[in-house]
């Protein structure tokens, strides 16, 4: 029997038909989520969240810290989808080793952190694509918030454009996003080690405190290391995520059960290193701290302060295409759980989303969530006085976090729950799975704490200096989902959503 033959018979065997096209190779898996990740995104537009809420020591201490948390996560989750190669992904996990109500609520959290994801990463491309053309142009082309926003919507268009109707290059443009992200990555560390005419100490770059944040006194006491710098870990729970795409895509890819496994932890492990890697050359080309400072600690004032114009456009430039590969995996991985998702009956209106074209390509899943994504980033359209960054960018960040994280968690503790019930498939962690389960879920209960908090003290509401525009409106987007979710369960869902539905014959 072929390796395609073995995977359509595995996943029969889990409920469905093979509907989707299963021409991915395992690099092609592996290569998804390390787009997905994508150092070229996270380490650029949300540098600033990590210099302003702790300085370096967030990113060159807190950047591997948080990297071997989420690594255990991973090493959990491909477990997982070794025992479940679907595209469900971790909804059909929660299902299938809990109830129906494990399954809806770890469906919902899902979809809503990957519309975030891809909002969020959209964006981003959108905001450095800006500030390329504004330099490429010499100023003609202003770069304003609204052109911003503009560039955001045409980004989401092109990506809606290229999954519907490029989707035998999809795979392919994986694999090419992968050396881009490696290459681009040492070509910008190259000029950040030789073009720069002097570099900050090691001292700066390993014991060096900043707090921007306006919360507690300074880069000191208790309020600094209890609340400022674990904001600042914000950086590195964001960039390392969205690798739950090895899952959504496994129905497309040969040999599922054991490349999905090793593309899922594989893609964590070697974004972390390259990760911090670049993170340690913008932190040692970092010598003009206040101008940093009064940029809202925006990664862009390191390469305008340290080099030459035509090397630091040349940075923002390469910065820009890995994003723009980066949010191409995310409208792949998004769209394939609305159609998971929709194929199950949980979300209205499924059999639109749940449809295939001739091509075996879930259009409308695609285009219905790349619209939802430009929704939720109106609030960036405004951005406080003197930030370069809109806060509302940073909370679709933590929508994006907190609804990711909140959905892994559910199947991991499910997993912890079913002990030597659970029939693992052929990588499993054996005996170890106990002592990383339960690290994973503390992990995760703590990160999904902090990013609710506010960023700013003017955006608590209450104080003297509040505006609306420093709100981060995480929990109140977040909250509504939850709150929405959960009166649909108890009200009506709980009568019909049985979980996964076979599309298959039980013979």
């Amino acid at each position: 029997m072929s390796t395609t033959e073995e995977d359509s018979r595995r996943l029969a065997e889990l409920g469905y038909k093979q509907e989707l096209a299963r021409t991915w190779s395992g690099f092609s898996n592996f290569a998804i989520s390390f787009s997905i990740i994508s150092i070229l995104a996270g380490c650029f537009t949300t540098f600033g969240q990590a210099w302003n809420n702790g300085g370096p020591i967030a990113i060159s201490w807190g950047w591997p810290l948080i990297s071997a948390f989420i690594l255990i996560i991973g090493f959990c989750m491909s477990e997982l989808v070794s025992a479940y190669p679907t595209a469900g992904g971790i909804y059909w996990w929660a299902a299938k080793m809990g109830k129906p109500i494990h399954g809806w609520f770890t469906g919902w959290l899902n979809l809503i952190g990957l519309i975030a994801v891809t909002a969020s990463v959209d964006y981003g491309c959108a905001t450095f694509l800006n500030i390329t053309l504004s330099r490429l142009t010499s100023g003609a082309w202003e770069g304003t918030l609204s052109q911003a926003f503009l560039l955001f919507v045409i980004v989401l268009v092109l990506h809606a454009l290229i999954n519907i109707f490029s989707h035998r290059l999809i795979s392919l443009l994986q694999n090419v996003s992968v050396w881009w992200h490696v290459a681009g990555a040492a070509v910008i560390v190259g000029i950040l080690i030789f073009a720069p005419t002097e570099h900050q100490s090691l001292g700066f770059v390993f014991t060096e405190t900043i707090n921007n944040s306006g919360f507690g006194n300074g880069d000191g006491g208790l309020p600094f290391w209890l609340y400022v710098l674990p904001l600042g870990f914000l950086l590195t729970q964001y960039t390392i995520t969205g690798f739950d795409a090895c899952a959504h895509v496994s129905e497309e890819t040969q040999g599922a059960s054991t490349a999905a496994a090793r593309g899922l932890w594989q893609s964590i492990f070697y974004s972390a290193i390259g990760g911090w890697i670049l993170l340690l050359a913008f932190l040692f080309a970092a010598t003009n701290v206040e101008e940093i400072n009064n940029q809202g600690g925006f990664v862009g004032a390191i390469f305008t302060t340290a080099l030459s114009s035509p090397l630091a456009t040349a940075i923002f430039a390469i910065s820009t295409i890995g994003q723009f590969f980066c949010g191409m995996s995310c409208v792949t991985s998004m769209s394939r759980m609305t159609y998971a998702f929709s194929r199950d009956g949980a979300v209205p209106g499924w059999r639109l989303w749940s449809k295939v074209d001739r091509n075996r390509t879930p259009v409308n899943a695609i285009l219905a969530g790349c619209a939802v994504a430009a929704l939720i980033t109106l609030p960036a359209l405004y951005a406080p006085p003197g930030l370069a960054t809109p806060i509302a960018f940073y909370a679709v960040v933590s929508i994006a976090v907190i609804g990711l994280y909140l959905a892994f968690l559910i199947p991991i503790w499910l997993r912890l729950r079913m002990g030597d019930r659970f029939e693992p498939g052929p990588w499993t962690l054996g005996p170890r799975y106990k002592v990383l389960g339960w690290i994973a879920c503390i992990e995760i209960a703590i990160v999904c704490v902090y990013f609710v908090m506010p960023f700013s003290p003017a955006g608590v509401p209450g104080n003297e200096d509040f505006d609306w525009t420093f709100v981060n409106y995480a929990p109140i987007a977040v909250g509504v989902v939850l709150i929405g979710i959960t009166l649909w369960w108890v009200l009506s869902a709980r009568h019909w959503f049985t979980g996964p539905r076979r599309t298959v014959d039980d013979d």
